[in-house]
């Protein structure tokens, strides 16, 4: 099944202190950099929450848009997982 990317808006993801805590700055400015060349070429994963999108995957991506001074960024939206 092939999932298509929509944008989002980068003030409406909600970051995890569990992923907030592996940032590591030299790597999300490689991605900047990367992303002002070529383009962002993969998706960040998002979950659907009440008001707002929860970061699943990307965070280093999530992060260099962010740097670039973006307001939207593509994202594939997931299923959450039921435990």
């Amino acid at each position: 099944m092939f999932m298509q990317s929509v944008p989002v808006k980068l003030d409406e993801i909600y970051v995890p202190a569990k992923f907030r805590a592996t940032l590591d700055p030299a790597k999300v400015e490689a991605i900047a950099e990367s992303v002002i060349s070529e383009g962002l070429k993969t998706p960040i994963q998002v979950r659907r929450d009440k008001e707002r999108y929860v970061l699943i995957a990307g965070l280093h991506r999530l992060e260099a848009v962010r740097t670039l001074g973006e307001a939207t960024i593509q994202a594939f939206i997931v299923a959450a997982r039921l435990h």
